[in-house]
């Protein structure tokens, strides 16, 4: 028997309905949902659809774009959200706590499945149709669900024809797929945002710090799409990032993202998972270019420190006059996740020539309330420490406080604030010691 007929007979065999498959999920099981774009809809609905006759499935996964009905009001007996990344569709089940939130770097996620402190049951995955040697793509996602399914006691797969077939440390034999069920339907997009003034003034101080042959990490919004619309005129920047959208594909088209300066993987972009448009899920399909590999690689602190002039760009809810950084909660609210922000963050600032950047606006809520605060909200999580922080960017410029003093840190971030709260804030820092009165000069309070 030909290696061809073999994996073909055995992908035929296991062909099921989303029901059949999803009726092998059993009460008291853990179910992994491959996340973001790649979220296998009709497995996900036909999970929920079982919810009368399961109880106490966790379902646990990083941000996802489709249905999360297993956190709708009256779902608790039958299913528990595990949020490693609390995105929109789950946020109010976990502020009201039917659902929990694991806050955990994306690094390190890999390793507690494979060491069993985080078991996997069921993993469900969305992939390409297989080649001719029997192999499907993670496709738009490989990120920590390539290692899930590696441990997974039970792999039920969408095999979906629109799927595109992305290159790298990407792929899952059709032996490994227990159950599979066939459809054909548009990945899911993550609509672009409109870029804001504040964005765009943003982007343009985060821009300045980039130089030529430069290497990119960013994650999505108006910020890091505002920021690369400021980059043409760059020349041969890189790509090593946990993700990325339609801003690079269009700093490929334009000659600015070539790769070809990289100091790893030199000539190729190195991402996670994709977010975004149809049209970037088309570009990358077969792009040898491109290459999606696991997140406990492409995350890793050390090979991300491995690519010279590594700059990092992570956004923030609140920086403190200290330079703490809270990113995953507004107070005791969780809002999103710690995702990749550390990782990228300390490999950044142990690239040669590296730079690590937080970037936020300077205000939230149409100007009512600052985001540089004297002290984080009451419950707010720290997730980039003030040791680790390098570089804060708001639309009044960046402020870089490595191997500053407190003092000099208060200073700096006083200075990008938005103008109407810096009189506040320095007179908070007097108060505190952090500064002394001769600091309250007008050109700190009104520059």
């Amino acid at each position: 028997m030909s290696r061809l007929s073999s994996w073909t007979d055995t992908y035929r065999s296991r062909v099921v309905t989303a029901e059949k498959a999803l009726a092998e999920v059993r009460s008291g099981q853990r179910v992994y949902i491959h996340p973001g774009a790649a979220e296998p809809e009709g497995l996900v609905r036909a999970l929920i659809d079982r919810a009368p006759e399961l109880r106490g499935v966790e379902v646990i996964h990083l941000l996802t774009l489709g249905d999360a009905g297993y956190v709708k009001p009256g779902m608790e007996p039958s299913f528990r959200h595990v949020a490693m990344f609390v995105g929109a569709n789950v946020r109010e089940a976990v502020g009201s706590g039917r659902a929990d939130y694991m806050p955990v770097s994306l690094s390190e996620i890999p390793a507690l499945f494979e060491s069993g402190l985080l078991p996997i049951d069921v993993c469900l995955i969305q992939v390409s149709p297989p080649d001719e040697h029997g192999f499907c793509s993670f496709g738009v996602g490989v990120d920590c669900t390539k290692t899930a399914a590696d441990v997974a006691r039970l792999v039920i797969a969408e095999v979906n024809t629109r799927m595109p077939r992305t290159l790298g440390d990407s792929f899952i034999h059709v032996s490994k797929l227990d159950r599979i069920v066939e459809c054909e339907r548009p990945i899911l997009e993550l609509p672009r945002r409109t870029a804001e003034d504040v964005h765009r003034a943003i982007g343009r101080h985060v821009a300045d710090l980039v130089e030529d042959g430069s290497t990119l990490q960013m994650g999505i919004g108006g910020i890091p799409d505002a920021a690369l619309a400021c980059l043409t005129d760059r020349k041969d920047l890189g790509i090593h990032t946990e993700m990325f959208s339609d801003g690079v594909m269009e700093l490929i088209e334009a000659g600015v993202v070539t790769n070809d300066r990289k100091t790893l993987h030199r000539g190729k972009i190195i991402s996670g998972f994709l977010l975004g448009s149809t049209r970037l899920y088309e570009f990358v399909h077969n792009n040898a270019m491109v290459e999606l590999h696991p997140s406990g690689y492409t995350n890793d602190p050390f090979v991300i420190a491995a690519n010279d002039k590594m700059v990092a760009i992570n956004s923030a809810l609140q920086v403190d006059l200290t330079g703490q950084v809270c990113a995953d909660s507004m107070g005791t609210s969780i809002y999103s996740g710690v995702g990749g922000q550390v990782d990228f963050m300390r490999g950044a600032a142990r690239s040669k020539g590296g730079k690590p950047i937080v970037a936020l606006p300077a205000t939230a809520k149409n100007g009512a309330i600052s985001r540089i605060v004297p002290t984080l909200d009451p419950g707010a999580g720290v997730v980039t420490t003030r040791a680790d922080v390098h570089y804060v960017v708001t639309e009044y410029g960046a402020a870089f406080l490595h191997g500053k003093t407190l003092r000099q840190r208060a200073e700096a971030l006083i200075a990008i604030a938005h103008p109407d709260f810096r009189e506040r804030l320095l007179t908070f820092a007097i108060e505190h010691r952090t500064l002394d009165r001769s600091a309250g000069s007008p050109a700190l309070v009104a520059g």
